[in-house]
């Protein structure tokens, strides 16, 4: 049992390409929300502080807390209503909004488990790392719900997660800037889902290990309900999708990717063969 010391800081993501390699060896729960469509990063600064240290933080993530069912059916509605009119300016008032109010809200932080009265939050670690309550909600015949709960048609989205080597971070991260420069407002929706979730990956000896210390790159984003519906400025997201899993040789996550991630993705690991031997010889 330890505790952690926890500040939030938004800024420009001018220097993102180069403080992303950098940032995850200066904090030891680093990692860092990216919001392309408005030019700004959300960074975690999070350590291990001594447990005699003074606070009785907790952190209950708003995103991830039971809402009343009417909001979250709102706010799906209207977010099909802006991808039928193919309003992406639409989408970035929205998600600047969205944003405003997580920073607002210290993102469910409370320093007393009360209240946020400023940073840095500090809370033991169970209280810290635990990030939302909606698990624990009461029943209330769906007055309240999880976002994501298929019951009342709320939320429903689509996660992309690759991760790439580091010595490559800075390179990829200017190339979807230039991107995201020819048409900003293509990206706005993502911060709609907490923008580009940026997470540091140390090195594994594991057969499916990372060969070498990675930053995971998870995007979230809108999914029609109807697969043939194609998403408003889609070719973006696939784009990037695309250079990070071949231009810069990402890593898919095994549950977050869709098939076209998987092509010859043993090859990628240095361990792969012998973990297929391995699964072979236990599977047969």
């Amino acid at each position: 049992m330890f505790k952690r010391s926890l500040t939030f800081v938004t800024c420009s993501d001018e220097d993102l390409a180069e403080q992303a390699v950098k940032f995850g060896n200066q904090h030891e729960f680093a990692d860092m929300s990216w919001y392309p469509g408005h030019r700004k990063v959300l960074s975690r600064k999070d350590d291990r502080v001594p447990v005699n240290t003074s606070g009785n933080g907790t952190y209950d993530f708003i995103g991830f807390r039971s809402t009343p069912t009417l909001a979250l059916q709102t706010t799906r509605s209207a977010e099909d209503t802006a991808e039928a009119a193919k309003n992406a300016d639409g989408k970035c008032a929205v998600s600047q909004v969205t944003t405003s109010t997580l920073a607002l809200a210290a993102y469910g932080l409370k320093n007393n488990g009360l209240l946020f009265t400023g940073y840095p939050v500090i809370g033991y670690q169970d209280k810290i790392q635990a990030s939302g309550g909606c698990g624990f909600g009461s029943e209330d015949g769906l007055l309240t719900a999880c976002p994501w709960d298929p019951r009342i048609k709320g939320s429903f989205f689509h996660q992309t997660t690759i991760s790439i080597a580091l010595d490559k971070v800075k390179e990829f991260i200017l190339d979807v800037q230039k991107l995201r420069d020819l048409k900003p407002s293509a990206l706005c929706g993502l911060e709609l889902y907490s923008g580009i979730l940026m997470r540091y990956v140390k090195a594994s000896s594991a057969y499916l290990g990372k060969p070498s210390d990675m930053l995971d790159f998870d995007i979230t984003y809108y999914r029609s309900r109807d697969p043939m519906t194609p998403r408003l400025y889609e070719d973006f997201i696939e784009e990037i999708e695309q250079m990070a899993l071949f231009k810069y040789n990402g890593l898919p996550h095994w549950g977050k990717n869709r098939n076209l991630a998987f092509k010859e993705v043993m090859k990628k690991y240095n361990n792969g063969k012998a973990f297929l031997e391995v699964k072979d010889r236990l599977c047969s």
